[in-house]
């Protein structure tokens, strides 16, 4: 099951606290791999690998298209994030992390918060994503719903001719960390009308503006929308769903949208603009890795304190407009998915990327 196209997975088992997880690196031709660190109660090994292998290439093409120095990679920890958790599981997750010497660099990501963040830095320094106190950016989420933001406004200039999206109705699943934070964007800023959905209703209770909350997904799928925009957990984009969909456009944050790929063909065969996940969800991977400070390697742990400042890091993630644009236009002219299309731009970047950089690897102490 392990796929050839990545470079390193590893495994680790702490029987003393429980913990089951591995890293996948996809690709460290342009640096030291970053991603997120997942917590989920997968069915069995399997689905743990699989999901791993799929969100670390994903990476890759994510770190690439946002103009990052860094290769793909990802964490995942099989275990209930609301049953599981415990201080020595996360010190146990950055023991495991640490002994690949630098080639990974974790964040945060759907199961795990700041505060285990906190606790696998303890025991790893190669760990973005940590408290503002501790020297790190905090929850990355806030950078990821800025760039979905902008990449809406990209959708509707490609769409439309504006990149305005007042009056446009945007259906939104998931309220969390991502999805939340988006809907206030698009009220508050953009002046679009929300319809919104999450399985836990302590989530909707907390949004602070006017939305417009349903039931379920399956509820939301019966409104006419202008974008759909999943939040929540990847393989949203099943073909059921896509034929219920009543939209012009899907722009969302989750990961690993399409059940499968030919879905990407299914949108389009409807008229359904899909903008890829890897393209437009980049702001949280930006924001980590604007924490690193610049040339860190494997020889020395990054150096969070004091080196982050979120302005600098917005101004970044506001590329996403153009990258979007560019990747959306380019698919119309090459005649071509915008999966493709993004595919072939963040493939051009590591190629082009390769011969500058040696494939990432720990130095020898004393080197």
């Amino acid at each position: 099951m392990i796929s050839e196209r990545h470079e390193q997975v590893v495994f680790g088992h702490d029987p003393a606290t429980g913990l089951r997880a591995m890293v996948a690196i996809h690709s460290t031709a342009l640096g030291p791999s970053l991603g997120g660190c997942r917590m989920r109660p997968y069915a069995d090994e399997a689905a743990m690998v699989a999901d791993a292998l799929q969100l670390s290439e994903a990476m890759s093409y994510k770190n690439a298209l946002a103009g990052l120095a860094h290769g793909g990679g990802k964490a995942v920890i099989w275990g209930d994030p609301a049953r599981d958790k415990t201080p020595e599981l996360f010190r146990a997750m950055g023991r495991f992390i640490a002994t690949l010497g630098g080639r990974y660099i974790t964040a945060g990501d759907v199961g795990t918060t700041v505060a285990d963040l906190d606790l696998i830095h303890e025991t790893n320094p190669w760990t973005t994503g940590r408290s503002a106190d501790k020297g790190g950016s905090g929850d990355t989420g806030i950078l990821t719903a800025y760039g979905m933001q902008q990449a809406m406004r990209a959708v509707a200039q490609h769409l439309w001719g504006s990149d305005s999206l007042e009056g446009r109705t945007v259906g939104i699943t998931g309220a969390g960390k991502v999805g939340g934070r988006l809907a206030r964007h698009l009220v508050e800023e953009e002046s679009a009308r929300v319809i919104i959905t999450d399985p836990l209703p302590a989530t909707l209770e907390a949004l602070d503006v006017p939305v417009t909350v349903v039931s379920s997904t399956d509820e939301l799928l019966g409104h006419e929308l202008d974008i759909y925009s999943p939040n929540a957990l990847g393989h949203a984009l099943t073909p059921d769903v896509v034929e219920r969909l009543r939209c012009v456009a899907v722009c969302g944050a989750a990961n690993n949208q399409l059940f499968a790929p030919e879905v990407a063909q299914m949108l389009a065969d409807r008229g359904i603009l899909y903008a890829p996940d890897y393209l437009v969800n980049c702001g949280g991977v930006v924001q980590a890795a604007e924490e690193l400070g610049p040339a860190v390697g494997a020889a020395e742990p990054p150096r969070l304190a004091g080196w982050f400042d979120m302005e600098r890091a917005r101004a970044r993630v506001a590329g996403v407009y153009d990258t979007t644009l560019r990747v959306l236009d380019r698919a119309d002219a090459e005649g071509i998915l915008p999966v493709r299309a993004a595919a072939r731009e963040a493939e051009e970047r590591i190629a082009a990327g390769g011969p500058a950089f040696e494939r990432f690897a720990p130095k020898s102490r004393g080197s």
